[in-house]
Formats: C-alpha cells, sequence, structure tokens
C-alpha cells in the first residue's frame, strides 16, 4: 500500500500534466471538454488513492515509502503519509476535482484549456509533494515548484500587464522565502542528523537545544510566512487576483497559501514547544490576523475583500498553530478544513458574479438577488460560515479560536490576545455583511458591463453547492463527518495524545460563546455605521502601502545593481579575464604564504626524462610560444593549438592511458573542425586593441599563474600521497563489471557528474542554435588582398575519399563503443568518430548534399538526437529505481550466448549509448549551425 503514496504524486504530475495538454491544445469545444475530463478523472483517482489508504491512517499508523537515491547527501525519495498528509491531501485533490469542473464553464471561448489544465495538474502535484514528503530536501523541491507553478498560473492571462506584475511579485516573494527556507532547512538537517522526518521528529530536543536554533527557525519562518503570506510579506497575494478565478479559488484558499501552514504544523514537534516559537509564530499571526480583518472591510473589489480575509483567516491559523498548547492545534487543523470549504466557494461565488456582470467592483454592483436567488443563497451561506454565524462550520472553529484566545497568555496583557480576537471577528463580520448586503441587496446595480445578469449554468453552481452543502453539515454534524480526520491530524500535529475534547455545535454558555455573540453584534453595527455615516462606498485606499514598499525597495535595488555593473563592466573581456586571473593568484599566494616553510618539494623518487619526453617537451614549448607570438594569426592559433592538443594525446599514451589519448585525439579533430568553421565567420586577423601597458600587466599576470600552477603541480608530484585510483582499479569489475577502470568510472562510479557533463554540452549546443538560427554572416566581396570570396565544388578525390571513410568510421565506433566497459574506447569516444567521420562528409559534399542524405531540416533532427541521448541516460539511472537502487546504479551479467560464448552485458551500456547520441547529435548541431551562418551573401 505504501507505494501507491508515490502514484497520488505521479498521476498528476506524468499523465495529468501531458494528457490535459495534449487534449486541449484545440480550441475545438469537444477537446476542450475532453481535456477537462482528464483533469477531473486525474484528480478523482489521486484522491480515491487517498481514500483508500485513509483507513490505516484512521487506526493510528503512520505509511511511509522509501528510495535511495543519493544517501550520502541525504536526498532520498521518502514520502509519508500520516493525518495531516492526509487532511491537506483530500483538500488538494477533492477541491482540485470541483475547481476543475467550475473552470469547464468558467473559461471563455479564446482561453486556451489545455493550458490551464496542465498548469493546474503541475501545481497539485507539487503541492501533492510538499504534503507527502517525508524528505525535507525533496519537501524544497516541490515547494519551489508550487512557486513555479503558482508564477504560471497567476500569469495565465498573459496579455494583462495587472496578471504579469502579479505573478512577478508572487514569485519574488515566495521564492524569496523559499531559499531562505531551503537554508533553514540545510541547517535542521546537519543539527538533527538526518533530511527525514520520520528521524527528526523524534528529535525535536536536541534541534530546540542547539545553539543554531534561533537561526534555524527564524529562516523557516521567512519561508513559511511569505508563502502564506503573513505580514509584512502579504502584500503579495491581493496583487495575484488578477489570475482566473478558478486560479483564485484554488490556489489561494485551499492549497498555495495554505502550504506555509502545513510546513509550520509538520515542523511543530521539531521547532515548536518554546517560547521563542510561541513569541514569533503567534504574534505574527495575531497581527496579520487583526490587520487584514481590517482591511478587508474597506476593499471595493470582491476578490480584493477574499483576498484580505484569507491573509486574516491564515493568520489565525497561524497563531493557534504558534500556541503551546495542543487544544490549539484541533483548532488550527479544525479551521483549515473550514476555511477551505466556505473560501472556495466564496471565491466561485465572485467568480460567477464577475462571468455574469462583467464586473468585481462592490460599488457598481447591487440588487442582484432577484437576477441571481440560487447564487444569492449559496453566497449567503458561505459568508455566514466566513462571518462564524451558528450551525455553519466556521462558527465551531471561531469559537475554538476564541476560546484558545483566552487560555493564550496569562498576566496583565492576556486580556489583549482577547481582544484582538474579537476585534477580528467584529471584522469578519462587518466584511461578510459588506459581500452580501452590497452585491444583492443595496439598491439597483449601478453601470454593469453586462447589464442583464442571470444564473449561470447548474454544473456551474453546483461545486459551490457542494461546498455550501459541507458548511452546513459539518456545522450541524461536527463529530460524525470531519472527527476522525480532525482527531488524526492534530495527533499528527502534536506527535502525542492528545487532550479530551468534543467537537459539538452547542457547548453551553460559557465565554467564547459571548465572545461569538459580540462579534456578531459588533459587525453589524460596524458595516452599518461605516456604510451610512462614512460613506464606505468613497474611501479610498491609502497611499502608503506592502505593495508600493515592495515596488520602491526593487526599483532601489535595480538601480544599485545598474551602478555595480557600471563600475565592474565596462564590455572589456581583457579586464574580466584579468581580474580573475589575480584575484586566483592572490588566494593561492596567500594560501601559501599561510602554509610558511611547510610547502617544499617532496622526497618521491622521480623517473629520468626519456629522449621522447624531452622532444614532446620541447615541441609544446615551441607551439606555445608560436601560438602566444602569432595569436592574432587566427589560422595560425588554431594550427599551434592543434599542435598542443595533439603532444597532450601521445603524452596521454606515454603515461599508459589510451582512453584518454583516443579522447584527446578525437576532441581535437572535431574541435579544429569547429573552430575552422567559425573562423570562416570572422576576420582572419585580430585587430591590436591593446596598448603597451595593458600587455605589460597580461604578461605578468601569465608568467605569475602559469608559473604557480606549475609549481603547484610539481609540488603535487613529488610527494607520495593516497590516490583513489586505486580504489576504482580494484572495484571497476566485482562492482562495475567491466576491464576498463577508465568507462566504468565515467559511466557508473562517477555517472552522475557525466550526466550532468552530457547535459550541459547538449544545453550548449541548442543554445548555439537558438543564438545563431536564422543568422546569416555578410562579409566583403573580396578579401583583405583583394581577391573575390568564391565557393568551389570539394575536390572528387575528397569527395570518393569521404565515401569509402564513412561506413569504416561507423564500424570502428561500433567496434569503440562495444568494448569500451573492458577496453579503451566507450560512448563518448565512439560519439567523437561518428561525429568527425559525419563532418567528413559535410566537408566533402557541403552542408547541403550532406544535409539532404540526412534527412532533410537537421536543426530538429539533431535535437532529437540530444534530446534522446539525454532520455536514454536518464532513464537508465531512473530504471535502478524498480528494483530498490539508487539513481543510477548498473546491473552487470556473463551469459553465455551461442556461438559467441560468453558475453558481458551491463546496464551502464545503455548509460554510454546516451552519452553517444547526444555527442553525436550536439556535435552535429553546431556544425549545422555554424555552417548554416555562413551560407550568406555578399554586402551590397
Amino acid at each position: 500500500m505504501p507505494l501507491l503514496l508515490a502514484f497520488v504524486v505521479l498521476l498528476p504530475l506524468l499523465p495529468g500534466v501531458v494528457l490535459t495538454y495534449v487534449t486541449g491544445r484545440s480550441m475545438q469545444p469537444a477537446r476542450r471538454r475532453l481535456s477537462a475530463w482528464v483533469a477531473g478523472v486525474v484528480a478523482g483517482l489521486a484522491l480515491l488513492l487517498l481514500l483508500q489508504m485513509a483507513p490505516a491512517v484512521f487506526a493510528g499508523q503512520t505509511l511511509l515509502l522509501h528510495l535511495d537515491w543519493l544517501p550520502q547527501a541525504g536526498l532520498n525519495l521518502g514520502f509519508r503519509l500520516d493525518g495531516l498528509s492526509l487532511l491537506f491531501g483530500i483538500l488538494i485533490t477533492a477541491i482540485g476535482v470541483l475547481i476543475v469542473l467550475y473552470a469547464a464553464w468558467y473559461l471563455a471561448p479564446d482561453d486556451p484549456a489545455g493550458k490551464l489544465y496542465a498548469l493546474l495538474m503541475l501545481f497539485m502535484a507539487a503541492m501533492l509533494g510538499v504534503v507527502l514528503s517525508d524528505n525535507l530536501l525533496m519537501l524544497v523541491v516541490f515547494w519551489e515548484l508550487t512557486s513555479v507553478s503558482s508564477f504560471l498560473l497567476v500569469g495565465y492571462w498573459g496579455h494583462r500587464a495587472d496578471a504579469r506584475a502579479g505573478a512577478r511579485m508572487a514569485l519574488a516573494v515566495t521564492g524569496g522565502g523559499g531559499l531562505a527556507m531551503l537554508a533553514g532547512i540545510i541547517l535542521l538537517g546537519q543539527v538533527g542528523g538526518s533530511y527525514e522526518l520520520s528521524v527528526l521528529l523524534e528529535r525535536g530536543d536536541v534541534v530546540r537545544a542547539h545553539p543554531l536554533y534561533p537561526v534555524i527557525l527564524g529562516l523557516v519562518l521567512v519561508g513559511c510566512f511569505t508563502k502564506s503570506a503573513q505580514v509584512p510579506f502579504h502584500f503579495w497575494l491581493p496583487e495575484a487576483m488578477a489570475a482566473p478565478t478558478p486560479v483564485s479559488a484554488y490556489l489561494h484558499s485551499a492549497t498555495m497559501v495554505k502550504a506555509g501552514v502545513f510546513l509550520l504544523a509538520r515542523l511543530y514537534p521539531i521547532l515548536g514547544g518554546t517560547e521563542m516559537f510561541q513569541f514569533w509564530v503567534a504574534g505574527a499571526g495575531l497581527v496579520t490576523l487583526a490587520y487584514a480583518a481590517y482591511a478587508a472591510v474597506f476593499k471595493h473589489d470582491l476578490k480584493g475583500l477574499l483576498a484580505y480575509s484569507t491573509i486574516s483567516h491564515l493568520g489565525l491559523i497561524v497563531f493557534l498553530i504558534g500556541l503551546n498548547s495542543p487544544l490549539a492545534k484541533v483548532a488550527a487543523v479544525f479551521h483549515i478544513l473550514n476555511h477551505a470549504t466556505f473560501k472556495a466557494s466564496l471565491f466561485m461565488t465572485a467568480g460567477i458574479i464577475d462571468h455574469e456582470t462583467g464586473t468585481r467592483d462592490m460599488r457598481k454592483l447591487a440588487g442582484l438577488l432577484r437576477f441571481m436567488p440560487w447564487t444569492a443563497t449559496l453566497a449567503m451561506v458561505a459568508a455566514a460560515a466566513m462571518a462564524g454565524v451558528p450551525l455553519a462550520n466556521g462558527f465551531l472553529s471561531k469559537e475554538m479560536f476564541f476560546d484558545a484566545a483566552l487560555h493564550a497568555s496569562g498576566g496583565p496583557w492576556g486580556w489583549l490576545v482577547a481582544a484582538v480576537a474579537v476585534f477580528f471577528g467584529i471584522c469578519s463580520v462587518a466584511y461578510s455583511l459588506r459581500f452580501i448586503h452590497d452585491v444583492f441587496f443595496n439598491g439597483e446595480p449601478r453601470d454593469l458591463p453586462k447589464p442583464h445578469p442571470h444564473e449561470p449554468p447548474l454544473f456551474m453552481k453546483l461545486p459551490v453547492i457542494v461546498l455550501v452543502a459541507v458548511c452546513l453539515l459539518v456545522g450541524v454534524f461536527p463529530a460524525q463527518t470531519l472527527g476522525p480526520l480532525v482527531r488524526a491530524a492534530a495527533t499528527a500535529v502534536v506527535h502525542g495524545p492528545l487532550p479530551d475534547y468534543h467537537l459539538a455545535l452547542w457547548h453551553g454558555f460559557n465565554l467564547p460563546l459571548a465572545m461569538s455573540g459580540i462579534a456578531l453584534v459588533g459587525g453589524a453595527l460596524m458595516y452599518a455605521v461605516l456604510q451610512r455615516r462614512f460613506r464606505l462606498h468613497r474611501h479610498r485606499p491609502p497611499r502608503l502601502s506592502g505593495r508600493l514598499l515592495f515596488m520602491k525597495s526593487l526599483g532601489a535595488l535595480d538601480a544599485a545593481a545598474r551602478r555595480v555593473t557600471r563600475l565592474t563592466e565596462n564590455g572589456s573581456l581583457q579586464r574580466y579575464v584579468a581580474v580573475l586571473l589575480a584575484s586566483g593568484i592572490a588566494v593561492a599566494a596567500w594560501a601559501v604564504l599561510r602554509q610558511g616553510t611547510g610547502v617544499a618539494e617532496g622526497t618521491r623518487d622521480l623517473l629520468p626524462a626519456s629522449p621522447l619526453a624531452i622532444v614532446l617537451w620541447g615541441i609544446l614549448l615551441a607551439a606555445g610560444a608560436a601560438l602566444v607570438l602569432g595569436h592574432r594569426e587566427r589560422l595560425r592559433a588554431v594550427v599551434f593549438a592543434g599542435v598542443v592538443g595533439l603532444v597532450t594525446a601521445i603524452t596521454f599514451e606515454a603515461l599508459s592511458a589510451p582512453d584518454l589519448a583516443l579522447t584527446q585525439l578525437a576532441v581535437e579533430v572535431v574541435s579544429t573542425a569547429l573552430l575552422l568553421m567559425g573562423l570562416a565567420l570572422l576576420p582572419r586577423t585580430t585587430p591590436r586593441e591593446s596598448g603597451a601597458l595593458r600587455r605589460t600587466r597580461d604578461a605578468v599576470l601569465a608568467s605569475f599563474g602559469g608559473a604557480g600552477v606549475g609549481w603547484l603541480a610539481w609540488l603535487a608530484l613529488t610527494r607520495d600521497h593516497d590516490s583513489l585510483s586505486w580504489y576504482f582499479l580494484a572495484k571497476s569489475v566485482p562492482e562495475g563489471g567491466g576491464a576498463n577502470a577508465v568507462n566504468v568510472i565515467l559511466v557508473d562510479f562517477r555517472g552522475y557528474d557525466t550526466f550532468g557533463e552530457i547535459t550541459v554540452l547538449g544545453i550548449a549546443a541548442v543554445g548555439v542554435l537558438a543564438m545563431l538560427d536564422g543568422w546569416r554572416a555578410r562579409r566583403e566581396r573580396t578579401d583583405e588582398g583583394g581577391l573575390p570570396w568564391s565557393f568551389g565544388r570539394p575536390s572528387l578525390m575528397l569527395r570518393v575519399g569521404a565515401g569509402f571513410v564513412l561506413p569504416l568510421a561507423l564500424a570502428v565506433s561500433a567496434y569503440i563503443f562495444w568494448r569500451g566497459h573492458n577496453l579503451p574506447g566507450g560512448g563518448f569516444i565512439a560519439g567523437l568518430v561518428t561525429a568527425a567521420a559525419l563532418v567528413l562528409q559535410y566537408m566533402a559534399s557541403g552542408q547541403s548534399q550532406a544535409e539532404a542524405r540526412l534527412g532533410g531540416d537537421t536543426s530538429v533532427r539533431f535535437t532529437r538526437w540530444i534530446a534522446s541521448g539525454l532520455a536514454i541516460a536518464g532513464l537508465t539511472g531512473v530504471g535502478a529505481f524498480a528494483f530498490g537502487r539508487p539513481f543510477l546504479t548498473s546491473a552487470y551479467a556473463h551469459p553465455v550466448l551461442p556461438i559467441l560464448g560468453e558475453v558481458g552485458l551491463a546496464t551502464a551500456a545503455l548509460f554510454d549509448l546516451g552519452v553517444y547520441c547526444t555527442v553525436v547529435g550536439a556535435t552535429l548541431l553546431l556544425v549545422s549551425t555554424l555552417g548554416a551562418a555562413s551560407k550568406e551573401g555578399f554586402k551590397k
């Protein structure tokens, strides 16, 4: 059953994203409906999987799934299902199903449905990953994915400036908080000795007693407060209301904004229970709930009012989590569920009103009751739950909040917390009344963009009906509907037994009930006074706001960055290299000077210099000197650089490193061809730009840098040391299944490094294509000597020779590839040999004819080669998970085959095939792109 946890996340992440996007790309109504069906079914299946595991969680079990990936770094794939993660998982998937249904009727015909559903599936997967992660580093990855996907969702209407600005602000605030949280999580893992929640939850005492506890707490709180829009990081949430209403209803009521709340609850057994935690968390929540509730009363936009109401209720939940009371955690968990139901229904109601009237401005909306009676009734029930009216679910959790506020703090300041709680209740009633009165009563509508509003289709109202019904059912029968889920979640938060409590509609006449009554009466009076005496519709927001401060800070940061850029970047590459080289020399010299007299030549016995070595040194010195002195002649520089590479290859061979020699030789051939193609786009000589002083500076830096590196190499080579090479040599055959230690290192022991390198190679090749695609060189009709340019047909001998070389080279590359695991060779060398043979075809036949033989649009073909290579290498690594092994763990066997006899087979060969495809694709993509850029017309 724990394996189902991975499928809960993977369902929306892979089939959900891909299928919804593919089926919804067309604007045809049938395809759009199909995309909605796919999204709904995927979310429904994820919900069913969670419900299937729910009985075990209610029985007190914690379901765990653990897969090793990089255990040495603490990065493993771990999933965890307890009461808290089950509660959030049900919220994410159940409300997700309703949002998909609502969006199907909300979107305009020209809105790309596939894009919205695909992004919703991506966000759903990210949120499920956050709440189900057992590994904190994996949780951070999903956390940042929620920020990225929410950025795309808020900016869904990219043609609108407010959507783009809101998306950027949300990403900047939540992404910045995520970076701070990452630092806190890393410190937490180091202090706690593990990144697994299953381990850390038992080591809370160790973490809280550590000197770094305040730092860890502060960094984690920044991440939580930015995500859950707590003061002073609250301003991004109202700006994000530029998103489509289905996005607001999903992200900003039930899911994303509650990610910070979830993490606070999840880490409470580790970080909570201290006076510091209570002061900062409960204090921030108290300030937020009061300020945002008051601000919500004065918002004229429906979604703006709901946004500040959401901030206020999030502050309420944060306040309850911050209190050192188990019953406060019960209230927090209960209100998480209640708030999600009534706030999602209110957001969708606001979307219906906007959809039917064309505006969300309450100064224009009025008297909609007679046009939309069913919508008005649903909105009244949901607003009653938000205000805390009896028989609605919000009344119950708000009474629990009042009770927690009464017991929050003793001493002379205890009354202040209770007073702030009552003030919050008064404001929540006031803005709930305003939502209902201004929209459905209060006279006649004024200047509506759509002057004839009416009830929306039934299926657009159906999600609201379901959520409002839940509000009433939970309000009347709380223990029977949500009792087991609340108990399981609260138990997971406190990580221990709970005191006795009862979820019931009636607890008798007590002080919390009196506070509820005061809030109801006071809220009604507050709204009436503001509406009649202070002309609430004429209120203008204050000029100073969090958004204004953020924009001013961002502008100041940009200005400072421009000033620093002007000081440090003058466009001179020489200056940049000189600064980097001088800094490197200074750092190295400082380290050596600190060592003092301890830096001396080692006592290792030296080998005598052979005549071949002396000759190679002489050639190397001569080629290097010629390269420095003649570097302005670009062709000559390429030739001498090739000589240096050739000497390096011979040196590798002389030192018994045939793999390195073959690789170096193949790299020299291919890179020389690419450099020559690049030179065709440049003048033959480099202009003289440096004066005598700059050349002197460069000579001094080069001399010190070269001498220093040579000296350090000499110090290292003359010392005895324990080399890691012996480990690889000893383990290559028994653990890697190959006698060629170099290849086994590349595709097995250090396979992750190789995977990163081929990824960079592919990115570089695609980057060159992106920069030069469609670009054409323009040169003079004659060269510097006055001779006209001509593009003659290659010689017949070259064309015939190339025809013989290609099949021979392909055979050689296949041989090198297959023997690479046990003899010198491998996918990288084979790829370079194949690429060199194909480059020769370009040289012999010309680009047009060569590309015609390869099948037309080679840029697309070679890009697919790169993608295929990376996919093969990546899937080879992922395949190890199926056998419970870490990423890129290889397996090998020696079956006996007919005729061939015993054959060594290793899964690393598949990884090597990915390397081969990527190298060939990247090299030929560079050749094709540079060749296309050379197809120029002459300047007129």
